[in-house]
């Protein structure tokens, strides 16, 4: 299994998932048996795949969990939730919309343009954004020397 882009990976075991698209001659709801994470997702055991045929006819389906069933950390975010979010420095001001989020080894990095400091790019890591809320401009603690001043 692989996360969608920029969504961290979050199976755990115990947790009750739904499949989807549904179909008819397989199950829609089971249960997380086993998770082992790799480097590019994880390997999951559902309990509807103990076989080779039941587990072929879950590849390509999308896992759904529900939101109780595991909690985010402050700077877990989507990237569709994130490209045109204004981003607002707490000594500058504002610093533009991000335009791209690239995904390095270490962290996120978001590629923020505006008209005052151009391209900026901002390391999604606690020291420069301490949240991320759901709705308004995104505040960041700009590390000295990332903007031409």
């Amino acid at each position: 299994m692989a996360p969608l882009r920029g969504l961290p990976f979050l199976l755990s075991e115990g947790m009750r998932v739904h499949l989807t698209p549904p179909a008819l001659k397989r199950e829609r709801i089971s249960t997380v048996e086993a998770v082992s994470e790799t480097a590019d997702g994880g390997r999951v055991l559902f309990s509807c795949a103990h076989d080779l045929d039941a587990a072929e006819g879950i590849a390509g389906c999308y896992v759904l969990a529900s939101c109780s069933d595991f909690e985010l950390g402050p700077l877990d975010a989507a990237f569709e939730d994130l490209v045109g979010r204004l981003v607002v420095d707490e000594r500058h001001g504002s610093l533009g919309h991000i335009a791209e989020v690239m995904e390095t080894p270490a962290n996120d990095v978001w590629v923020v343009e505006g008209p005052d400091h151009g391209e900026v790019l901002i390391p999604v890591i606690d020291d420069v954004v301490s949240t991320i809320p759901v709705e308004g401009p995104i505040s960041v603690r700009v590390m000295d020397g990332l903007l031409d001043l």
